[in-house]
């Protein structure tokens, strides 16, 4: 069967934020200056905003230049924040309040709403729709198309309905090819075609490496008498603290008697014993945190990476034939922990340029050299360069010496230091022996505050279609167990939150190195953080992995 193919003026590569604006901002030009023009928004989610995870306390800067008149047109921003609290968590017992007069500026959130990001992308993507774009969610781009002489001409979705040995079933379905006149790669953190491309083009010569977290988070249904709509609460320290790991923890009441926990790890720690998830479990028996959940009842439970390496790590991010933006370059501004409006706009300044060659005549194919132009001109620019030593200092000193310099930059200075910090070691690279580093050991689940994983990844909803071929790449098959397990514990059975990774022993004693692709929430964590580079994510079949509600 010959795949068959249609062709667009604009391709969006994932229905998130970046994207969906993007597409908003091409069809709104589009009308204003009488151009009929074609734009296709690919997802591989099963839905939009299926796989939409984020904190989220929500920077309205971008929204208001989409659409101005977002509350009349009933965009789900309900909650504004009233408080924000910040404590140091010193132990499981300890958490110390900061004075809000030592707390970097970037971290107030007077005038942002708490909401669900999965939410609002189903709102962008309903206005996408009424201004006539096209989006097909089910469709994973498994793979980039060129043209002869080099330059994107669009992306290829998966074949449907292989078996795990890579036989056709009978549902056998094969992708489609999607061409057009420019591609807007925007799925979000380590993208793995935006991976490709970084490489193919060369788009981070001169950059610092990329800089990632794992954000862990969880959904609960807590007593409406503990219920504060709009209070935000950050902590540092503990339990990260303890093995020297950076990173901290968000707890936001929204609507409903609703709140959302989490905590992001930093994925440059060094000790191989450790486990995200179940240092996530253990924040949750701090008071400061046990309080609000207590009685309460967990909904549901995600986990995704974070691109955090800032201003210093962000990549080109034209090329000819399209464009990387959003989380997919890397736009989050990590002093702020907010990364929705930055990819909004990295989407609308892409639109603005997209829209403008074309009214010129241009047909596709070369590379959008305004673009740099315009992002420089823009807010989003300013904002990602004032805060690039955030990262830098945080990874070097730690988040206390690191925080007093963010302090000093933002509330003394009201600028940035003079001079640029930078951390150009990659984070898997950060990874020491096990035999060097401290173990660490987990409390059993109590299963009403704290739980397992698998449990857990069956509160995120993910299925994944039985027999198709594994979509977690191993380089060399043989590495965990003959390199990884000596010298590292392979430490991919703990830093995946999904419990994808084991080390199994077999009837006749051996280990073996077992992926349970199945239950795989798309985080991109192993592909991040495995210290040989050894595992490579590909999109599964479209449609398969997590499905988070009002995440």
């Amino acid at each position: 069967m010959e795949r068959e193919s249609m062709e667009f003026d604009v391709l969006i590569v994932g229905a998130g934020p970046a994207g969906l604006s993007a597409a908003c901002r091409v069809l709104q030009l589009a009308q204003e200056s009488g151009q009929e023009l074609t734009v296709c928004v690919v997802e591989k989610g099963s839905e939009v905003g299926a796989h939409i995870l984020a904190g989220t306390v929500f920077e309205t800067t971008a929204l208001n230049e989409l659409f101005p008149n977002w509350k009349e047109m009933g965009a789900p921003i309900n909650t504004p924040v009233t408080r924000d609290d910040i404590f140091l968590l010193r132990s499981q017992e300890s958490a110390i309040k900061v004075p809000n007069v030592f707390v970097p500026r970037n971290m107030h959130n007077h005038g942002n709403y708490v909401i669900s990001l999965g939410n609002l992308c189903r709102w962008l993507a309903e206005q996408a729709e009424g201004l006539g774009a096209e989006i097909y969610p089910g469709f994973a781009a498994a793979e980039i198309l060129y043209h002869e002489n080099g330059s994107v001409k669009g992306i290829a979705t998966g074949d449907m309905g292989i078996d795990a040995e890579g036989n056709k079933k009978d549902s056998y379905m094969p992708g489609m090819e999607l061409h057009a006149k420019y591609t807007f790669f925007t799925e979000g953190c380590r993208g793995h075609l935006g991976k490709q491309l970084i490489e193919k083009f060369n788009l981070d010569a001169g950059k610092d490496a990329q800089h990632y977290g794992i954000g862990i988070k969880e959904l609960w249904d807590i007593d409406p008498a503990k219920h504060e709509p709009g209070l935000v609460s950050h902590t540092t320290g503990w339990p990260l603290s303890e093995t020297g790991t950076t990173g901290g923890s968000f707890l936001y009441h929204l609507e409903n008697n609703q709140v959302y926990v989490g905590l992001i790890t930093d994925l440059a720690y060094s000790n191989p014993h450790i486990s995200p998830f179940d240092e996530f479990q253990r924040l949750k028996l701090n008071p400061e945190i046990k309080k609000y959940l207590e009685g309460g009842k967990r909904v549901s439970y995600g986990a995704r990476a974070i691109t955090k390496g800032g201003f210093n790590t962000l990549p080109k991010m034209s090329f000819p034939g399209g464009l990387l933006l959003g989380c997919d370059a890397g736009t989050l501004n990590f002093s702020k922990i907010k990364g929705t409006h930055t990819a909004m706009k990295s989407g609308m300044i892409g639109a603005d340029i997209v829209v403008e060659a074309l009214k010129d005549g241009k047909t596709g194919g070369d590379e959008l050299t305004k673009f740099e132009e315009a992002y420089k001109n823009s807010w989003l620019y300013k904002e990602l360069y004032d805060d690039r030593n955030f990262g830098p200092a945080m990874h070097k000193f730690g988040n206390i010496i690191g925080g007093m310099v963010a302090f000093f930059e933002q509330n003394i200075l009201r600028r940035s230091l003079p001079f640029t910090l930078h951390d150009t070691t990659p984070d898997y690279a950060m990874m020491k022996p096990a035999a060097e580093c401290k173990k660490v050991t987990y409390p059993k689940p109590d299963n009403k505050l704290t739980f397992d994983k698998l449990t857990s990844v069956f509160l995120s909803n993910t299925n994944h279609e039985e027999s198709q071929p594994c979509h977690l790449k191993l380089k060399d098959p043989e590495l965990p167990i003959r390199d990884n397990l000596p010298k590292y514990d392979e430490p991919a059975q703990r830093y995946c939150p999904a419990g994808v990774y084991e080390v199994v022993t077999t009837p006749e004693g051996q280990k073996k190195f077992q992926i349970n692709s199945q239950n795989c929430v798309h985080c991109k964590t192993c592909d991040i953080k495995d210290p040989a580079q050894n595992i490579t994510w590909v999109t599964p079949e479209g449609g398969g992995g997590p499905n988070y509600p009002n995440m």
